[in-house]
């Protein structure tokens, strides 16, 4: 009896509430790594990658640049660009599809809060927030390899505030915000638009506005007449080696949970960045030139962009198919259409994450597919997902464009976005920051 009186009293009592999710702390340790891991990529990684390609008496401004600007971008992050991107609030369809809200300056985020992942897991919120605020730094870092060497400081510390806002927040919340019940996701996460890491948001993002970018500023004076050529091509190899390293968090920690995901994502970064390298040395010396150091590290990059989208939604050898496509196509972009057209993409922003996101985007699809080893089921059928993939890509280059344009007029306007040509001749170390690289 005092048994059945005890279980009645249960049955009568007011259901328990749910205890809340708890993250689980390999996860939360895996996400924190892989933060670690992109802030390499950033600072030292891309910022001797790219300052080894100019000329020696514009390294420490481009460094300075990329440092500033990842700065810059971090504290506007957790301002107000969290909120557009991943906020609270979901608004409905259409306002929903470009920007969410109501987490300006991370209200209502403490200790406690967490985060989804991709299955019943949760990570803490402050960990996600840090992981996709290294995202929003390194894509506004990338585009100074299109304006190296002649746009103002002042004029980068003006753009990076606008368009992280007009262009990259909105890219991001379009491509990774899912609203659930509350109200509408991204438009092109509803479309069904396959981007693992960045290959939209970051890298296609970032190539077109550099390319916009180094438009709107004009050729750098002596260009393409007078030779330009790397000043430190060691310190170059330096930075690729680093951003390699980066790029596993960039990518594997893309999967939120230290799993199986990440495990792909781990080894397609390892195989498709090593067929690049190898790739673009090949074709050099298909092209009649010696295998080179500059084109190993070309290539590097190129499969490391290519894999990003690609990163958890491929098999290994898709993987390495990949890294060898967006070679080749970055090389004829880099080597022949750049010549051609005679735009000045200084380091080539726009030749290597603007073309290899696009490879990289569209290739998605059919290394999605099982019959590449891909995760895919096929229950979408290849033509279907490779439109999805294309719409994505044009949504990403008009809206990239387009904001870039506008931000790019406007700086321009006030502050103007280029150094006068005494300035470009001393070299911006000295006429900026009143330093040189090497005394």
């Amino acid at each position: 009896m005092a048994a059945l009186a005890t279980g009645t009293a249960l049955l009568a009592a007011p259901a328990l509430a749910a205890a809340p999710a708890v993250p689980n702390p390999g996860n939360n340790a895996w996400m924190m790594t892989s933060t670690l891991l992109v802030l390499l990529m950033i600072l030292p990684g891309l910022s001797l990658f790219y300052g080894g390609l100019t000329r020696s008496k514009n390294m420490l401004s481009t460094m300075t640049q990329i440092g500033a600007t990842a700065s810059l971008a971090m504290i506007i992050w957790v301002m107000w660009g969290y909120s557009l991107a991943f906020g609270d609030t979901a608004y409905p369809e259409p306002l929903g599809w470009f920007v969410s809200g109501g987490s300006y300056f991370l209200a209502g985020t403490d200790l406690s809060s967490t985060a989804a992942t991709f299955s019943d897991e949760v990570i803490s919120k402050y960990v996600f927030v840090s992981f996709q605020m290294t995202f929003a730094a390194i894509t506004a870092s990338l585009i100074l390899g299109a304006t190296a060497e002649r746009m103002k400081f002042s004029a980068v510390m003006a753009f990076v505030p606008i368009w992280l806002t007009i262009v990259y927040f909105p890219i991001a919340h379009m491509v990774w915000f899912d609203g659930g019940d509350a109200g509408a996701s991204g438009l092109l996460f509803a479309d069904g638009a396959l981007d693992f890491a960045g290959g939209t948001v970051v890298h296609i993002n970032a190539g077109v506005s550099g390319l916009v970018l180094a438009y709107l500023l004009g050729k750098r004076r002596g260009f393409p007449s007078e030779p330009m050529p790397p000043h430190s091509l060691t310190l170059t190899m330096v930075g690729t080696g680093l951003l390699w390293v980066g790029w596993f968090g960039f990518n594997a920690g893309s999967a939120l949970e230290a799993n199986g995901s990440a495990g792909l994502a781990m080894i397609n970064t390892f195989v498709a960045t090593a067929a690049g390298g190898l790739a673009w040395m090949v074709i050099e010396r298909a092209a009649g030139h010696k295998g080179s150091a500059l084109g190993f590290c070309s290539g590097i990059i190129a499969g490391l962009v290519a894999v990003t989208p690609a990163a958890g939604n491929s098999g290994p050898f898709g993987a390495i198919l990949l890294g060898i496509l967006s070679s080749a196509v970055c090389y004829v972009f880099v080597a022949k259409v750049k010549a051609k057209f005679g735009y000045d993409d200084s380091l080539d922003a726009f030749g290597i994450h603007g073309v290899g996101g696009i490879v990289g985007a569209i290739g998605t699809a059919v290394v999605y597919q099982p019959f590449l080893g891909g995760p895919g089921d096929g229950s979408t059928p290849l033509g279907e997902q490779l439109w999805v993939q294309i719409f994505s890509v044009l949504v990403t280059i008009g809206w990239a464009g387009i904001g870039t344009l506008v931000t790019g007029f406007l700086v321009k306007a006030t502050i103007g976005l280029r150094v006068d040509e005494e300035s470009e001749v001393n070299g911006l170390d000295i006429s900026e920051h009143g330093e040189r690289a090497y005394n």
